[in-house]
This record gives C-alpha cells, structure tokens and sequence, in this order.
C-alpha cells in the first residue's frame, strides 16, 4: 500500500502543480474551468490508452518508445504553454485593469484556453499513464490489488490537496502583480519541460548529450525527495543537468522570453 501511495502522490503531484498554475494564470477569463477540466478528464482518458498501448508504441518505434513518446508530450505541452504566455503578454494588462469587461469577451478568452486546455491534458496524460504503468509493475511484483487501490486513492487524495494549497496561494497575489508572477511561473514551467525532452531524447539517442554532467547537486537536494520533485516540475530542477538540457532550457527562456516582451511592447 506504501509504494503505491507513494507512487500516485509523486505523479498525482507534479500534474496538480501543473494545473493549478494554469488555473491561476488564466484568473479572469470566462469559461476557464470548465476548459481546463475537459483537459483533465481528457488527459485521463489518453493516459490510460497510452499505458495500454505503450509496448505497441514502444515496438512501433524500435525500441526507443516510452522516451520519445514523452519527448513528443512535453514538447507539445511547451508549445501550449509558450503560446499562453506570448497571449497573455498581450493582453494581461487589459485584463488587469478590468477582468469584468474582459470576463464577457468569450471570444477572445477561447484563444487561450485553447491552448491551455492542451497544456493540462497532456500533463495529465504524461503523468497518468506513468502511475498506470507504476502500478501495474507494483502489481507484478505480488503486491494485493486492494492494497494497491488503497495506497492509490490516498496518494491521489493527497497530491490533488498539494496543488489546491497552491492555487489558493496564487489567488491572494495583488491583480497588479499576478499576470507578470503566473507568466513567469508558466516560463519557468515550459523550460523545465523543454530540459526534460532533452534528456528522453537523448536516452532515445536521437540527440548527443554534449556533456554528460554539467554539475552535480543531488548532495544538496535529491530529485528523489519530495522537495526535489516539486522543484522539478515547477522550474525543472535537475541535480546533474547536460549540457543538451541547459541548451533546451535557456533556449525555451529566450525564444518565449523574447516573444513575450515582443508582444507588450
């Protein structure tokens, strides 16, 4: 039961991160959570049909499946992401100085939630479809599945209350500074996903690491503790970076960076 409370708290856990800075970058725009539901529930559906799937992925691909697939996914997810954010650069300090009049322009709301309810499925499909398989190998190993459903539904409990303390967190920030805090939050999230393709593509081998180990902080914080977890998805910490994923993350920085003070100027 241990193990797959654990195992569900981590995963259940990184997803909330996610969906609840995008709930709290898109404060004020009509319809948004609803939008952003329909991308959960989607992300769940995907992510049992990947987990179904993955060894005819894994097979259609020659072996290098499960990293490229999750390349694919967060990449897709930066994009979603970096659009918002370019969006909401362009519109933020309209919707500061009234969210009212901004709350009955559904049609231009819809544009980013487009996009946003893309970024929540596909982090809910990511992580759902890594508990599925986590579970099953738990599964495997002879473990009860009443014990394992147990452990489940308390890690789920627990990390979906994790991402609602943020969300509350980020909805007593003063209007004034929120959309410059939730864009650089959404920056800092999109980077770190972009670092994480990098390594999935370089285990694929479909890209040279360029160094292998920039430098090593796992004696100051492992990316096993929960710390290092949370850190993890919301910045993209990593305690032995390559140089393939530093390049990816400042990329990610500059190109969205760069789009968005673009957009406000």
């Amino acid at each position: 039961m241990l193990a797959s409370a654990l195992i569900v708290f981590r995963e259940v856990l990184e997803a909330a991160l996610v969906v609840a800075v995008i709930l709290g970058a898109t404060k004020g725009l009509g319809g948004r959570r609803s939008w952003i539901a329909w991308g959960v529930a989607v992300g769940v559906l995907g992510a049992v049909v990947v987990a179904a799937l993955m060894g005819r992925i894994s097979e259609s691909l020659s072996g290098a499946g499960q990293p490229v697939f999750e390349a694919a996914v967060l990449l897709s997810a930066v994009a979603m992401l970096g659009w918002h954010n370019v969006w909401m650069a362009r519109h933020g300090r309209r919707m500061a100085d009234d969210l009212k009049r901004l709350g009955r322009e559904v049609g231009v709301g819809r544009k980013s939630m487009a996009a946003l309810f893309a970024a929540a499925a596909v982090a809910v499909m990511r992580e759902g479809s890594e508990i599925v398989l986590f579970l099953y190998g738990v599964s495997a190993s002879g473990v009860g599945r009443g014990s394992i459903a147990l452990g489940g539904l308390l890690g789920l409990a627990a990390g979906a209350a994790a991402g609602f303390a943020l969300y509350l967190g980020l909805m007593k920030i003063p209007v004034r500074y929120f959309f410059r805090v939730t864009g650089w939050m959404l920056l800092l999230l999109a980077a770190g996903m972009a670092s994480q393709a990098a390594a999935f593509l370089n285990q694929a081998d479909l890209l040279p690491a360029i160094s292998d180990r920039l430098w090593d902080t796992s004696w100051l914080l492992s990316a096993d503790s929960l710390a290092g977890s949370v850190l993890k998805t919301l910045i993209g910490y990593t305690p032995n970076p390559t140089g393939l994923q530093l390049l990816f993350y400042a990329a990610t920085l500059l190109v969205i960076g760069g789009l968005m003070t673009l957009a406000q100027a």
